[in-house]
């Protein structure tokens, strides 16, 4: 750990139904840290072109909602989430099937991204004893000095069976959209290779408290 920073900085990437928003969050209750979800600002970023009638494949409809991006309000409390956004509160409509088919398109616009990475940057240096922060790129442009870097994977019909289980309906459509959201994410970033320095984590045939104790261990066995 640099000598600057007092706090224990915990990243955690990996593709779209890794389970990575669930297993960070436990990490963190169980380490007493706070909890960073990035993907929920780029959800929120997605439900607010959607609700003034935009189409998030339009880079300048995305740009145009970063106006607002100094009201995103992300809670990082282990414990609950709460997310609000030009004054209201999309905790919820957040985690819909709509927003998820439609977020990719903000995710891949650069200035985007690099606007919410400069906020996701302010909230690890502020967070006090330690954060996990988990998401896409989270371990190699956010935090790549983060003390301890994750690639929580699984196999495809793992992820989408768990996917399914998260948000229900059909789950061939669940799979299709799993597959599109990690081949248009995969044009930005590459988070599907384990960078140097990044631990992976093949959660394929470990139950969700095994792959919580994993990490867990890790954390301990690198910061201790």
């Amino acid at each position: 750990m640099s000598a600057e920073r007092r706090a224990t900085v915990v990243a955690i990437d990996g593709p779209a139904g890794s389970g990575k928003s669930s297993v960070a969050r436990a990490v963190a209750r169980e380490l007493g840290f706070r909890f960073l979800d990035t993907g929920a600002a780029y959800r929120a970023l997605a439900w607010l072109v959607l609700e003034r009638g935009g189409d998030t494949d339009d880079e300048p409809t995305v740009l145009a909602a970063l106006e607002r991006l100094g009201t995103l309000e992300l809670t990082v409390e282990p414990a609950g989430q709460r997310v609000a956004i030009d004054g209201h509160d999309v905790t919820e409509a957040i985690r819909s099937e709509r927003i998820s088919a439609a977020v990719s398109g903000v995710a891949r616009t650069l200035p985007a991204r690099s606007a919410v990475n400069e906020r996701f940057r302010a909230i690890i240096a502020d967070a006090e004893p330690g954060i996990v922060a988990e998401g896409r790129d989270i371990t190699t442009v956010v935090a790549p000095d983060a003390d301890v870097r994750v690639l929580l994977t699984a196999d495809e019909a793992v992820r989408i069976r768990r996917r399914f289980g998260d948000v229900g309906g059909d789950e061939f459509q669940v799979g299709a959209r799993l597959a599109a959201r990690d081949a248009s994410d995969s044009k930005v970033i590459d988070f599907l290779t384990a960078a140097d320095g990044v631990t992976v984590v093949d959660s394929t045939d470990l139950t969700f408290d095994e792959t919580v104790d994993a990490i867990v261990r890790l954390v301990r066995d690198r910061v201790s």
